[in-house]
């Protein structure tokens, strides 16, 4: 691709510093499996609404899932000078496919793609750490049980004041993370 995205606001070439720090691959290069579904599925309504064929869609969706492929495989190797994740992958596309990979932003901006990818991305994570709070609730019942009737001091302002089970001390922190699991929920909705 020649030229940046934005290119067309400024009257000459950006300092290499300004490029390095506001390219975001090195960060956003984990949204590429969500980046490529978002696209599979976009190339889908494209080819559904006929405004591609579906000789375009299955050349670009093979494209797609090869590229997939490559960056699972550790074969690809993310570009600074592309920017961000999206233009890495359109950019491969582009060599993948040729022309009819531009047909791929048909109907879609740049933010509906990073809206998209950032959304299945927090839903996913999302999922995982609430895999994580089951794992470790499940840990604090037991431990609790297991230490049912051990004493410890309970503190207030670093210094000891009442003895309290350890038990309880535990299930404090399982009642902490079962609101914190409800509001993880609430955010997968």
């Amino acid at each position: 691709m020649s030229g940046k995205l934005w290119d067309g606001r400024f009257g000459e070439a950006t300092d290499r510093n300004v490029e390095r720090f506001t390219a975001s691959v090195k960060t956003d290069s984990r949204l590429y499996a969500h980046d490529i579904a978002g696209s599979i599925a976009h190339c889908k309504m494209l080819a559904r609404q006929a405004i591609i064929s579906g000789e375009e869609a299955a050349l670009l969706i093979k494209g797609l899932q090869s590229i997939k492929e490559e960056i699972a495989g550790g074969e690809f190797e993310f570009d600074e000078a592309a920017e961000d994740v999206h233009m890495n992958i359109e950019c491969r596309l582009a060599l993948h496919v040729g022309d009819v990979a531009k047909k791929l932003h048909t109907a879609r901006s740049r933010n509906d793609q990073v809206a998209l990818d950032t959304r299945m991305w927090l839903r996913d994570e999302s999922e995982e750490i609430l895999r994580c709070l089951r794992i470790l609730r499940r840990e604090l019942v037991t431990l609790s049980k297991k230490h049912i009737d051990v004493v410890m001091p309970g503190y207030t302002h670093m210094q000891r004041a009442q003895p309290v089970l350890l038990s309880h001390y535990f299930m404090a922190y399982y009642e902490m993370f079962k609101r914190d699991t409800a509001r993880f929920r609430e955010g997968l909705v």
